[in-house]
């Protein structure tokens, strides 16, 4: 069996003034090829252990793997932050910028990219999502809609190995919803999702996880539906 893209060991993380612990001993793998939905009831720290993937919030003790090597200083996450995408649940901890374009064009740029190359780039992630025209266009003046389609557009520009989409349908109209599950089956990525739609999981992801304080239990099997 290949190497797990992501093992968390033993972890155990509780948020400063909290009375009890989000994960106590919590185990958890995901391997290249999955496409997973992360379930559970508010505060079961689905959110959480998106976080601790990206190094946003560090454990009290355990031990964190991605590709292969052990993560736990905030040097070693910025590779990881190269490779792996993460959609905030709410845009406008992600979007920064003074116009669209120059939001979803930063991540290439800040890869490295010439910028007529991340430019480019930004272009066609943005008509991937229907945002064609909206390259000048005010970032805090969008709709919560667009936001959060601008939002994942910064996410898929730096062309990531992996995505972490966290309530990535909030905010979204039914059709912007049905585009959202059209890209999703096209992608040809790893990815897990924290959502409470299960309509929307039912059509994007292969299988379910339920998150609790020491494990994720695999879930009923939802499959993908074109």
């Amino acid at each position: 069996m290949t190497e797990p893209l992501i093992e968390l060991q033993n972890i155990t993380f509780k948020y400063p003034g909290a009375a009890a612990p989000v994960f106590q001993d919590f185990n958890f793998q995901f391997r290249e090829g999955q496409q997973v939905g992360l379930t559970g009831p508010n505060g079961a720290g689905k959110t959480t252990l998106l976080h601790l993937i990206m190094g946003l919030v560090k454990p009290q003790a355990g031990k964190i793997m991605i590709f292969g090597q052990e993560v736990s200083k905030e040097k070693d996450f910025v590779n990881v932050r190269q490779k792996v995408g993460l959609l905030f649940q709410n845009p406008d901890d992600q979007l920064f910028c003074p116009t669209v374009l120059e939001d979803v064009a930063f991540g290439p740029l800040n890869q490295g990219k010439a910028p007529a190359e991340a430019i480019r780039i930004a272009q066609e992630t943005m008509e991937k999502l229907g945002l064609t025209g909206f390259e000048d266009r005010v970032t805090y003046k969008l709709s919560g809609g667009e936001k959060k389609l601008v939002s994942l557009a910064t996410v898929l520009a730096m062309q990531p190995q992996l995505l972490l989409l966290d309530e990535p349908t909030t905010g979204l109209d039914t059709d912007t919803k049905h585009r959202l599950v059209h890209l999703l089956q096209d992608l040809n990525l790893s990815y897990m999702i924290v959502s409470h739609e299960d309509a929307f999981l039912h059509h994007t992801v292969g299988e379910c996880c339920h998150v609790h304080e020491h494990c994720c239990v695999p879930g009923p099997g939802h499959q993908q539906e074109n």
